[in-house]
């Protein structure tokens, strides 16, 4: 899919060639004064007239009218060259490829030395090819009459004298998106056709794939392990429930392996604790962390980081019935810990909990979970920042660096010592499930938190980041596969 050349560019022929300018005078831009001669100077008449721009974002179109061997120009707006990261470049090569997809441009070549050169090449190589990935994602839908898809790019080629690494890294690069692109096609599938017995067959397609092993609970063997609150969870509904096990060995042995926890709710009524009629639209959601874990895992057995990775997802959905858990129900956890059940929409924790013991009990030295969990979080930082929690700052630290180089932000919530202490507040039990409305998101993450007792956490709530409410740079409106290159990436980054 990728290569890397030394051509000139005048001789070299693709769909669409593609040069980044900068504010900076133009004609000290060598790629781009070489390719005005080839036209007559009329590149500059195109800059002057507003055809052709260089503020950062932009994307200018040419035809080259057989003047050069390509068929179409591109020129990416950088801006200021000082001003120019790793972000905007990803972002403004969003738009780019979301062009060529429009346009049904099978190859293209990216003229590398005029957007960036030096050591951090690779970094952007990496966010080029995110891009490429995820901003021309097409989501399923059920028109009778839906269009054809858009063509694919079959391959892209780097124009670069500086060869080393740029493969490599234009390929963990659009394995990244691509695991972004895997956990939005799961968010988008309807509750009626991703059942926890559907989420789990394509988690093991994923783990055939790369030919990782991955066991799936079924009724009986959660049973056996004790996950009562999982179990609670499913009660009111006719569809079984999962408990999804993989596990990538990135080292000699397997041991102290690093836990990724994904909430996979496959719809979320609410329960008996039932949802108001707008509030449950969309709830097919509710398995956005379990998908971000899938996805993480995908670019992960294609980027082979050396780490012990187990991924770990409960699956249900949260229905009603007269089988259905209620409020004032007591319940055991794995942990054999009990819950009063003050909120049975308040479910997602509970299933977490079982995960977040079964991590600890086997092994893990780390422990970072993903979550749809609260509205809270997104009352506290609306729909572009994660909210995050932990008990261990240096493991904190660690995922909030991949999340900027990915440009996914997080930011932390307060893990206090009063906050621990309301959710074990119970006149019946040792926690109850749902203290009150104050401090929502961080009563929630305490709950979770509770059950990684001295292990190393880290809680990501994405109810407000796993959505998107329309069109963006790198993708469609809907599921954007939040956390799943950070994730990923995390484990790319252990030294």
């Amino acid at each position: 899919m990728f290569k890397v050349i030394n051509e000139n560019l005048e001789n070299h022929q693709t769909d669409a060639l593609i040069i980044g300018l900068f504010e900076e005078n133009k004609e000290s831009q060598s790629y781009y004064q070489l390719l005005n001669d080839k036209f007559n100077g009329h590149l500059d008449e195109l800059v002057q007239s507003g055809d052709i721009s260089n503020k950062e974002g932009s994307v200018s179109k040419v035809h080259t009218l057989g003047l050069i061997e390509a068929k179409r120009l591109y020129f990416v707006g950088l801006g200021k060259r000082d001003a120019k990261t790793v972000h905007t470049v990803r972002n403004t090569f969003g738009k780019v490829f979301k062009q060529l997809a429009e346009s049904g441009v099978a190859q293209a070549s990216i003229q590398l030395n005029s957007i960036v050169s030096g050591e951090d090449q690779a970094d952007y190589v990496e966010a080029i090819a995110e891009a490429m990935a995820m901003a021309p994602h097409q989501l399923q839908t059920y028109h009778t009459d839906r269009a054809e898809e858009s063509v694919d790019l079959a391959n892209v080629k780097f124009l670069t004298d500086q060869s080393q690494g740029v493969v490599e890294a234009a390929n963990t690069g659009y394995a990244l998106g691509n695991g972004a692109n895997i956990a939005r096609h799961l968010v988008n599938l309807p509750g009626n056709l991703l059942t926890a017995s559907d989420l789990a067959a394509f988690a093991e397609n994923i783990a055939s794939k790369h030919d990782i092993e991955i066991e799936v609970f079924d009724h009986e063997k959660i049973k056996a392990y004790g996950m009562g609150a999982l179990l609670a969870v499913n009660q009111g509904s006719d569809e079984p429930p999962r408990f999804i096990v993989m596990k990538y060995q990135g080292k000699d042995t397997w041991e102290d392996p690093v836990a990724i926890v994904g909430k996979g709710i496959t719809f979320d009524t609410g329960g008996y604790s039932l949802k108001p009629k707008d509030g449950i639209i969309g709830m097919k959601m509710d398995m956005g962390g379990a998908a971000s874990v899938i996805g993480a895992m995908d670019a992960i057995c294609h980027i082979k980081p050396k780490e012990n990775i187990m991924a770990l997802i409960p699956a249900t959905d949260n229905m009603i019935s007269h089988t259905a858990y209620k409020p004032d129900d007591v319940i055991v956890t794995m942990s054999g810990k009990t819950v009063e059940v003050r909120n049975t929409d308040a479910e997602g924790r509970l299933a977490m909990a079982d995960a977040v013991t079964y991590a600890r009990q086997n092994g893990a030295a780390k422990i970072v979970d993903v979550a749809t969990l609260t509205g809270g979080v997104v009352v506290a930082l609306g729909d572009q920042v994660t909210g995050a929690m932990t008990n261990n700052e240096k493991w904190l630290g660690e995922i909030q660096e991949a999340s900027e180089q990915v440009n996914e932000p997080i930011w932390q919530l307060p893990y206090l010592d009063v906050y621990k202490k309301q959710v074990r507040k119970s006149h019946i039990a040792d926690l109850n499930n749902s203290p009150g409305r104050k401090a929502h998101a961080v009563m929630a993450g305490a709950f979770v938190g509770a059950f990684a007792e001295d292990t190393p956490w880290v809680h990501l709530d994405i109810a407000g980041t796993a959505m998107a409410e329309g069109e963006h740079d790198l993708g469609p409106k809907g599921p954007t596969g939040v956390m799943a290159r950070t994730l990923a990436k995390t484990m790319m980054n252990v030294k």
